[in-house]
């Protein structure tokens, strides 16, 4: 395995200290309590010193569609335009199984979602979760990876790892999932190649989750590795790390 790599402090460009001043000003200007997350992949490569155009921001009591019409609001009672949302509807067959809303501020193209927890009928015969408003840690769990599961707390301005791997995952090249990775693949959006490629479309060389998961059918623990490459460079090699 690659060596460990030396892992960042979150350093905001003007325009993202920008839009969070923003998103913050939204929710004191509507009486929101409302605990805004950037989630995935954008705490991920800021993690590792880099930059990201991929902001996705939870919410843990609002739908994005109903921030992203205070967010309007705001702006406007700003003097500032506010753009169009785009609404993609949530299509379970298709494994996109909530409404996103999509705002650009300053430039910026913002993702708006809340924080979700999955039920899934054990018996079910195509396995469509049902979604309902989740905790951090629940939304965190559901994530493919646990580098990918990790949130900046706009609010507080901290990283949030409730995984309690997701750093220390990173900073090894390790890939693994937060759950057992029987349950991430058939409960959650790898349960198929398709979507397994979609899900680690940041990685340049990588075997298919469903491969992964077929290679390691029987193993315990919850550690997946293989040949990869990932966005910091950190080549890995196919030994595990079990929890």
């Amino acid at each position: 395995m690659a060596a460990s790599v030396q892992l960042h402090e979150v350093q905001l460009k003007k325009t993202e200290q920008d839009l969070f001043d923003i998103l913050r000003a939204t929710t004191k200007q509507a009486g929101l309590k409302t605990i805004l997350r950037c989630a995935g992949g954008w705490v991920r490569d800021k993690l590792l010193g880099k930059d990201s155009v991929d902001i996705d921001v939870a919410l843990d009591d609002l739908l994005g569609t109903q921030f992203a019409e205070h967010l309007s609001t705001y702006l406007q009672s700003q003097g500032q335009k506010a753009g169009r949302i785009a609404v993609v509807q949530a299509n379970p067959e298709k494994s996109k199984h909530l409404e996103t809303a999509k705002v650009t501020v300053n430039e910026l193209e913002v993702d708006l979602v809340n924080l979700r927890s999955e039920t899934y009928v054990s018996d079910a015969a195509h396995r469509i979760p049902e979604m309902t408003f989740g905790t951090p840690e629940q939304d965190a769990f559901r994530r493919d990876f646990t580098f990918n599961s990790m949130f900046y707390n706009i609010n507080t301005t901290e990283v949030e790892d409730f995984t309690g791997k997701g750093k220390q995952d990173l900073a090894a090249g390790i890939v693994r999932t937060p759950l057992q990775p029987k349950e991430t693949f058939l409960d959650g959006m790898l349960s198929d190649q398709a979507n397994a490629k979609l899900a680690l479309e940041a990685s340049k060389k990588i075997h298919t989750a469903l491969q992964l998961y077929r290679s390691s059918e029987g193993a315990e623990g919850s550690a997946l590795c293989s040949k990869v490459w990932l966005p910091a460079g950190v080549k890995l090699t196919r030994s595990c790390s079990q929890q």
